[in-house]
């Protein structure tokens, strides 16, 4: 976010550019958003796994990703990737550009999921369910926290509904509500798991996005910081 106030940084980006090594011109926190970015994408596949395992309901997009990958005997981890390359086709006629982190998240998400699903074992009695299940939902929060406060780019998901949002005016919320309704109902029908572990994340993904989102955010002279704006949450989009 953009400030008037002159600060150290601000300061620093006016100066004349001086010789130096090559590390020394690379952006300001390049490594930490780099780390950020991949770290959080592989743990956002181990927390998916993590409510597949519990057997309790996986949140909106992977009920989808089950069902298909029931019908075709492909694991979740390729439907993932398939899907998402399939849905950054969809941003071609939306006019929305794909960054690092676009394509990163179509191919480490997948990737990471069936790792750790071929890493974990199924969760046996209700205690180690419960426990898994609660612990990828947080998990999942702070995934979410630190791969969007990288700025390199929405998840073909997430871009799709953006550039909805954009191209015809309506809400955000109503976009996304329509979305997952959608996604929900269609994976269900196909043979995707619901379950109390789905009603979990929908209420608890967006307070747990927007904590992490703030521990997380970079500051810096790359563009500011992530935080996401001080509004309602129906009002925002999130910067990058």
């Amino acid at each position: 976010m953009s400030t008037t106030s002159s600060t150290p940084d601000t300061e620093e980006a006016t100066r004349p550019a001086t010789p130096g090594p090559a590390a020394a011109r690379l952006p300001r926190h390049l490594p930490r958003r780099l780390f950020q970015l991949y770290f959080g994408l592989t743990l956002y596949g181990v927390s998916s796994a993590m409510l597949v395992r519990s057997g309790l309901g996986l949140e909106p997009w992977n009920v989808l990703h089950q069902g298909l990958a029931e019908r075709t005997g492909l694991s979740m981890g390729v439907v993932l990737t398939v899907l998402g390359a399939v849905i950054l086709l969809l941003w071609i006629p939306l006019r929305q550009k794909p960054g690092l982190g676009t394509v990163s998240n179509v191919l480490v998400i997948g990737a990471a999921m069936d790792g750790a699903l071929w890493l974990l074992p199924d969760a046996h009695g209700w205690p180690a369910q419960v426990l898994l299940m609660a612990g990828g939902v947080v998990l999942n929060g702070v995934a979410t926290g630190l791969y969007i406060a990288a700025r390199f780019g929405p998840g073909p998901r997430d871009g799709l509904m953006t550039g909805l949002h954009r191209r015809t005016g309506r809400s955000i919320r109503l976009i996304r509500t329509t979305i997952e309704v959608t996604v929900v109902v269609t994976g269900f029908l196909l043979g995707g798991s619901l379950g109390v572990g789905t009603v979990l994340y929908a209420l608890a993904i967006g307070p747990l996005a927007q904590f992490f989102l703030r521990v997380f955010a970079v500051p810096g002279q790359d563009g500011g910081s992530t935080v996401v704006a001080s509004r309602k949450p129906g009002q925002v989009i999130l910067r990058r």
